[in-house]
């Protein structure tokens, strides 16, 4: 591969003006936040956990009267809270559902949906096993359980039966699988694990040579390197291709760069999903992600930012 570095320079045209009320008159339901001032709870997918807690500290110094307290849970139970309106906002993987969204707007509530970066989903190793290169169809199989054994991807391969681990078994990782992976079907290998949360899968994956884990990549950047080029060291990043067969050539490991152009096969946009009758601290936060400072954040923790002009610069990079 040719020795090239990507350098990301971000101009961000959007504005957005968090403006605070005159007062905090009290609202049905007993809710005295305010678009830039109060306390909620919101919900997220636990695999955001990094750029949330990013958002949040950088949001709540600049308001300082605002307190956004994160819940940290999968994508299916935080959606339900959402549902049920026991929080206003939800950071996931997905869209809201038809059925979910005709069944707010039939309770008269106006559900928003807002894109706020794009992820992947990235494949990790033993730092010791060789086998980086993989296919889609290869980790398809695996799902179903055609492929059990590292031999039934790589001939010849030792390292046994292949274990593959995901962050929760309702996670928006797990759902990415079954839908855009599986075409809607379940996952039904008995090889196929779960654990509670990304950190327990990257902690197996270290001490487990015949073990693939699947998390967000926003776990995988080593923060001393704001070039984001440089990987988690305890663990080995796979490099994934559409084609059938994976070789270094075709495969593409989970770069900023490879999610912008198309070549990173497993991406997937994160959303706001919100649900807030009275306009109030959710939307401040949501839209303080949407904003010019929120994507900037976004660009450095090694996401894709969804709004802002990206311009793409090829560097020389001397050994």
């Amino acid at each position: 591969m040719k020795n090239l570095s990507y350098i990301f320079v971000l101009g961000l045209t959007l504005s957005t003006v968090l403006v605070s009320s005159c007062g905090k008159p009290k609202h049905k339901g007993g809710r005295t936040d305010t678009y830039s001032s109060g306390v909620i709870s919101f919900a997220s997918d636990e695999s955001f956990s990094p750029i949330v807690e990013e958002e949040k500290e950088v949001f709540e110094s600049i308001y300082t009267q605002a307190k956004v307290k994160p819940i940290y849970t999968n994508e299916s139970d935080g959606i339900n809270m959402l549902l049920k309106g026991k929080i206003c906002l939800m950071f996931t993987a997905r869209n809201f559902k038809a059925a979910e969204l005709k069944n707010l707007q039939e309770r008269r509530f106006m559900p928003h949906a807002l894109p706020i970066a794009y992820d992947a989903l990235a494949l990790i190793v033993n730092k010791q096993n060789p086998d980086t290169c993989i296919s889609v169809d290869d980790v398809r199989n695996i799902l179903l359980g055609k492929a059990k054994r590292w031999s039934d991807v790589y001939p010849g391969s030792k390292r046994g039966q292949i274990i593959l681990v995901f962050d929760n078994r309702k996670s928006s990782a797990v759902h990415f699988a079954e839908d855009s992976i599986l075409g809607g079907h379940a996952i039904v290998s008995p090889n196929v694990v779960a654990t509670n949360k990304t950190a327990e899968v990257i902690s197996y994956v270290e001490h487990t040579p015949n073990a693939i884990g699947i998390i967000g990549s926003n776990w995988l950047n080593d923060k001393g390197d704001s070039t984001n080029l440089t990987f988690n060291r305890n663990i080995r990043v796979m490099s994934v291709t559409r084609m059938h067969k994976a070789t270094p050539a075709n495969s593409w490991k989970p770069y900023q760069y490879y999610i912008y152009n198309g070549n990173y096969p497993l991406a997937r946009t994160i959303y706001a999903l919100l649900n807030d009758p009275i306009n109030g601290l959710p939307w401040g936060f949501a839209n303080f992600i949407a904003s010019p400072k929120g994507q900037l954040i976004i660009l450095k923790s090694g996401l894709l930012p969804v709004r802002g002009d990206i311009t793409i610069r090829n560097v020389n990079v001397s050994q």
